[in-house]
């Protein structure tokens, strides 16, 4: 071995082990605080939930027939909810998007939360993978541990329900509700909400010229009507964050749509306007690689050819919340003036004052079923059709029709 191998060794091993230092210490940055006050006299009590078998058995979960709701906590007085774990036993392949998680605080008739399971913990379409920031995480084995740790408080009373929209039954639900029970509720503490929409966009203007691929100037876009809505709240509060579970049916890059947030009903361009998808969510340069921060991240990436597939985005405003006052509307463009086709999903986390907007009806369980990835075949006859338009022949596929 040259000694220059060794030097280049050994910077690499150091290298590496600055990144596995860094890690842990990034992921504490916001521990700091919570260390500090550990030592903190407290007046409240700890409480917890859970699935355990009251007989002092081992069967220490519950199982909901299809179509039911099963209520998992009701709690009464004042307090707030620090943690939830859940681990799920369910014949649906799909279940993480036909199982339904609802949260009322305070006794009101509408949720504050209503989300799909898998989607409000951090993964989309129905599937399973390891998920990891600071507020919720999927965790082994194999991303089948679903934790939360967004702070939950309520005055008069928290209740929690899962509904089964699935036609199969769920076989076991395991689940802590760690809370802690106070004698008088906080008045400045906000309600804790989260919302899932999801839509297949449309493209504005009726074609897909994304990166003037098309052979055409790009379209402008001064408004915010055409674009996918991550959030609509009316009240006080601040937005702290989402998981955007993107679907695109094209190897075209997705990421080009600038996310807008209209605060208080101010005209456009709003006092938060950005320059694209990737910027909003921490990143850069059309990202394809599994990156997790506590605040954002790539936990799942597509394995198609560019940017053709499923790719989960999250992104968690701890250190600058969103702060509105009377209003707001978030939401982001579909591709660049919103002039792509994408199977999109969200759920939107942030806390406000009651009561909240009512959310829109929840999509039906037959509709949130993910549509599926384009693959080989597609895309052979894709080539097929286009061969056929050029009038066949030997062609490779780069050629282009004159103008």
């Amino acid at each position: 071995m040259k000694w220059y191998d060794g030097i280049r060794n050994t910077t690499v091993l150091v290298l590496a082990a600055v990144v596995v230092v860094w890690l842990p210490a990034a992921q504490a940055q916001d521990s700091l605080g919570m260390l500090d006050n550990l030592a903190a006299k407290r007046a409240d009590t700890t409480k917890r939930v859970s699935s355990f078998d009251r007989t002092g058995g081992n069967g220490d979960n519950i199982q909901i027939e299809p179509g039911a709701t099963a209520v998992i906590a009701e709690i009464p007085g004042a307090g707030i909810i620090k943690h939830i774990w859940m681990t799920i036993s369910h014949p649906d392949p799909l279940f993480r998007r036909m199982m339904v998680l609802r949260m009322y605080w305070d006794g009101e008739e509408h949720p504050s939360v209503e989300s799909p399971i898998g989607d409000f913990f951090g993964q989309g379409w129905g599937e399973i993978y390891l998920m990891n920031s600071l507020p919720l995480a999927a965790a082994p084995g194999g991303g089948r541990a679903l934790n939360c740790y967004f702070p939950m408080p309520f005055a008069k009373g928290a209740k929690i329900t899962v509904e089964n929209q699935s036609d199969r039954k769920c076989d076991a639900l395991y689940f802590y509700i760690d809370y802690e029970a106070a004698k008088k509720a906080d008045k400045d503490l906000l309600r804790f909400h989260a919302w899932y929409n999801q839509e297949l966009t449309e493209p504005w203007k009726g074609d897909e010229n994304e990166w003037e691929a098309l052979r055409k100037p790009a379209d402008v876009n001064p408004t915010n009507e055409h674009n996918y809505v991550i959030i609509d709240a009316q009240g006080e509060g601040h937005y702290v964050g989402v998981n955007y579970y993107v679907n695109c049916p094209s190897p075209m890059w997705y990421g080009e749509g600038d996310d807008m947030w209209q605060i208080d009903g101010e005209p456009w361009p709003y006092s938060l306007h950005g320059t694209g998808t990737e910027d909003y969510f921490n990143s850069s340069w059309c990202p394809k690689e599994v990156f997790l921060h506590p605040f954002f991240g790539y936990p799942r990436i597509n394995s198609g050819m560019g940017w053709l597939g499923r790719t989960h985005c999250y992104r968690f405003h701890i250190q600058e919340p969103i702060i509105f006052k009377k209003s707001l509307h978030g939401s982001i463009e579909h591709g660049h003036a919103d002039n792509m086709t994408l199977e999109l999903a969200t759920v939107a986390y942030w806390y406000q004052k009651e009561p909240h907007k009512v959310f829109p009806a929840l999509a039906p369980a037959e509709q949130r079923k993910p549509r599926p990835e384009i693959g080989v075949m597609e895309i052979h006859r894709w080539r097929d059709a286009w061969r056929q338009k050029m009038g066949g022949g030997v062609l490779w596929g780069d050629e282009r029709e004159a103008k």
